[in-house]
């Protein structure tokens, strides 16, 4: 930003009024009204020249709490503005904070006089309603002269980034989908210590690390049994979302994707919550995310893709390490019939649960509502359950696991 004076209203009135006493004194010969004019026309010039090393003296540090935020949720942006000369004050000091247009007006504050060595803090909030990043900043800090003739501005520091990660929801602690075909809600107890007092122990199979063995309950038994959490250890889960453009449809919080990055991202974290090692997938491959934080920052980036089909996706998953009592799991928006087979394909190659979560208020053509490819799915082994938010996860997400308890209950 340049840092040539600006001339105020003030400034410019005093220049033309200047400059008109002065041609007003030659015309008709009187020398008083010439210098009355003279000094009236340089007082604004000698107030540009008070600011002189002003900018230079300013300085700031910022401040953003929470520096990650879930979408929908307040951020506060804290700005300390410090005068770093010890012996010349700042005067008429205002101070703006650059802001994306999504976040709002940028913030404006009138700091005033600023004394050598002084520091001055100002606090404002933004509630983004999207994920991604954000640029917080620079600062663009003014100053006017003590007669306000002039004011410079300069642009002070570089701006932060403020990451909005998609928004959660809890889902609910019972049987995952497809937790009866081994045996009952297992999965619902999450990682132990692993301790040789572990209460909850299990037939041993073949390939468990025979550290693993519980044996007292052996004792008790009359056969192997080894600590359950070992188990919790070796479910693996994928969790897949659809991220192409043209699958999607309306806009901001309310859109089709942002609804599959916000399911995407509640299942995901359950499944990690229960002890699953979770990998995250696109059409476009695997994103390189497997821990909490690390999925979140990895979704609040994601970004749409021109991807037509989902056969790079299908092919993505497929490759995926399900294991145990991992789930695949794909959060879709709208089909065609090219896209169905590419996913009735892989259900029937894996042994795996399959879930697909299906986004009504995605671009599904009229002659193909998502009714229609929902029963395509489930016909094709998969647990299907259709959404229009993130707010009805948490009872269809139950409903499939009580489905797999009692089959045939919710078809």
């Amino acid at each position: 930003m340049s840092l040539l004076p600006a001339f105020t209203t003030r400034g410019w009135g005093l220049l033309s009024g200047g400059a008109s006493l002065v041609a007003s004194g030659i015309i008709i010969g009187e020398r008083d009204l010439v210098g009355l004019g003279v000094l009236v026309f340089a007082l604004p010039l000698l107030a540009a020249a008070t600011l002189i090393g002003a900018p230079g003296r300013v300085v700031h540090s910022r401040a953003l709490e929470p520096a990650r935020a879930p979408a929908g949720s307040d951020a506060r942006v804290l700005v300390r503005v410090a005068n770093a000369a010890t012996a010349l004050p700042i005067g008429g000091l205002r101070v703006a904070d650059e802001l994306p247009d999504t976040l709002g007006i940028a913030p404006t504050f009138n700091v005033g006089f600023l004394a050598p060595r002084a520091v001055r803090d100002v606090t404002y909030r933004v509630r983004p309603h999207v994920r991604g990043a954000y640029a917080i900043g620079p600062l663009t800090a003014s100053f006017a002269d003590p007669l306000n003739c002039v004011r410079v501005s300069r642009r002070v520091g570089a701006p932060m980034t403020l990451l909005v990660t998609p928004p959660v929801v809890a889902l609910p602690a019972g049987p995952l989908p497809g937790a009866a075909a081994e045996g009952g809600d297992t999965a619902v107890r999450t990682v132990s210590g692993g301790t040789d007092d572990d209460p909850v122990p299990r037939a041993y199979r073949h390939g468990d690390d025979l550290r693993r063995v519980h044996w007292r309950s052996t004792a008790r038994h009359g056969e192997l049994m080894v600590r359950r959490e070992e188990h919790h250890r070796s479910d693996r889960s994928a969790v897949l979302v659809d991220m192409r453009a043209a699958a999607h449809a309306g806009e901001g919080p309310e859109s089709s994707q942002e609804v599959a990055v916000s399911a995407a991202a509640s299942i995901a974290l359950h499944l990690i919550g229960r002890g699953h090692e979770t990998r995250l997938h696109t059409e476009s491959g695997e994103v390189a995310a497997s821990r909490r934080d690390a999925l979140l920052d990895a979704l609040a980036v994601a970004r749409s893709s021109e991807t037509a089909g989902l056969a790079g996706a299908a092919e993505s998953a497929r490759a995926a390490a399900v294991s145990g009592r991992g789930l695949l799991v794909a959060v879709l928006g709208a089909l065609s019939a090219e896209d169905l087979g590419a996913l009735t394909a892989l259900s029937g190659a894996r042994d795996h649960a399959c879930v697909a979560v299906l986004c009504g208020g995605a671009a599904w053509p009229a002659a193909a509502p998502p009714a229609g490819a929902a029963a395509v799915l489930r016909e094709a082994g998969w647990s299907v359950l259709e959404i229009g938010t993130p707010g009805d996860l948490p009872a269809g997400w139950q409903g499939l696991g009580a489905a797999r308890l009692h089959p045939g209950a919710h078809r």
